[in-house]
């Protein structure tokens, strides 16, 4: 298994080198590509779940 690297877009992502799993950037946990579900376009970062999108809006705040 290899890491992926992405171009995150508004409702999709394109695949920039082929891999399958990204790395989470809140929890640094693997996320195979067939269970990503959660980015952020603006920071190009994958996150694995709401609960680490939520903990990220936090920082910021």
């Amino acid at each position: 298994m290899t890491e992926a690297k992405l171009k995150y877009k508004q409702g999709s992502f394109e695949i920039v080198e082929d891999g399958d799993y990204v790395f989470c950037a809140v929890s640094k946990r693997k996320i195979p590509l067939n269970d990503l579900r959660y980015w952020n376009v603006d920071l190009q970062e994958a996150y694995f779940s709401p609960i680490e999108v939520e903990k990220k809006l936090n920082e910021k705040a």
